[in-house]
């Protein structure tokens, strides 16, 4: 290699200038982990993990699946992620069960069967796009290691009624759709056994106390649209180094999602969308989840961004990124038309381009800024 040599040097008689830095710093005693928000609509943020709160965390997701020694997943999910940390592998080693990690050290969808079949595996956990990936590839063997599956969950992004019934489908388990965030050590609700699966809902809490606050700040009541609070042992205390993010974010305990969401009379919670994602249609707020779920149930799409555009009538407008089923791809006018069927006329996207693929984050999640970035220049 060419070019001058690199020395560090480290000084270990100094302490790290964020175990010094007030409340909001290390606290090497009782932190185990820096974790990273995802990043896609900001910068991301340091979240300190304690001890208390991922022990917690595990507890959780343990009791919330019943997991024990007679299970086995497959890490599918990356393991520096909550997703796959928490409910792949420490759940799983927690609860005395077994968990294989890929051959190639990363999910394979060329080699999944085989890696279900060699765990045994009783369940798995993944993002939407994955499951999505497995449903892609057509008709493959439907051996004994499906038919051994208890259930199929599904977290870090909303997953549509239609792709949870075609997991049930192929996989012959039923399907729990999760909701987590890095603030919460990850999952804070979930579905129960053989609930059906409907767009945004995500179940009961796990382990979190949970309030729907509207715009003045006061609880809401049943059924009512607010953003979602939440605070409980597994919400951690703040933010490394960024006070004004705390502050922002964190009030009394409660941790506000910047989701909205609405808590039925029974405590089910229902997702409605991202509050800074909303795109605002001269004054209608409109949520991408929403037109993302309806475009994502035709037949032949595989997947769908939505995504809010300048318009110097409006102010902002609806545009869409969809990858189209390869062997039946739909024109733009037949998904203008699907949509117009099942959505308000202000919802319905104003352009829609068709792509091979969308941007991902690492944790396989659709990255919503870089879609805007490729697809909504012409916008």
């Amino acid at each position: 290699m060419s070019g001058d040599a690199i020395t560090a040097h480290v000084d270990t008689a100094v302490t790290p200038s964020l175990a010094s830095a007030g409340p909001d710093g290390l606290q090497p005693d009782d932190d185990a982990l820096i974790m990273f928000t995802g990043g896609t609509t900001g910068a991301p943020k340091m979240v300190p993990w304690t001890h208390s709160n991922i022990a917690t965390s595990v507890g959780n997701v343990v009791a919330s699946y019943g997991l024990g020694p007679d299970d086995a997943t497959v890490a599918v999910m990356p393991l520096f992620h909550g997703h796959g940390l928490i409910a792949a592998l420490l759940s799983t080693l927690a609860s005395g069960g077994t968990v294989l990690i890929p051959a190639c050290g990363r999910f394979s969808a060329h080699t999944f069967d085989d890696d279900l079949r060699a765990a045994g595996a009783t369940w798995f956990t993944a993002v939407p796009t994955i499951h999505q990936i497995l449903l892609g590839r057509g008709e493959t063997d439907a051996g004994p290691e499906r038919a051994r599956l208890r259930f199929i969950r599904s977290c870090s992004a909303a997953l549509n009624p239609e792709t949870a019934e075609a997991l049930q489908t192929t996989f012959g388990a039923s399907v729990r759709s999760a909701y987590g965030m890095t603030e919460a050590t990850h999952q804070m609700a979930s579905t129960g056994e053989d609930e059906t699966v409907t767009t945004g809902l995500v179940g009961r809490s796990t382990g979190v106390e949970v309030q729907i606050v509207g715009d003045d700040g006061r609880p809401c009541p049943p059924d009512a649209v607010g953003e979602i609070w939440v605070r409980g042992p597994t919400v951690v205390r703040g933010y490394l180094a960024n006070q004004s993010a705390t502050e922002q974010t964190f009030t009394d305990g409660w941790l506000h999602t910047g989701d909205l969401g609405s808590l039925s009379g029974t405590e089910e919670l229902t997702l409605r969308g991202r509050i800074k994602e909303l795109i605002n249609r001269g004054g209608e707020k409109i949520s991408p989840e929403r037109v993302e779920g309806v475009l994502a149930g035709h037949p032949n799409v595989l997947e769908a961004a939505v995504f809010g555009v300048p318009d110097q009538l409006y102010g902002e407008t609806v545009s869409a990124a969809v990858v189209p089923d390869p062997s039946a791809r739909p024109t733009t006018a037949e998904l203008t038309e699907f949509c117009r069927e099942r959505l308000a006329a202000f919802e319905v996207p104003a352009s829609i381009a068709l792509t091979d693929e969308l941007p991902h984050t690492a944790k396989g999640s659709v990255d919503r800024r870089a879609v805007a970035e490729k697809f909504g220049k012409g916008g």
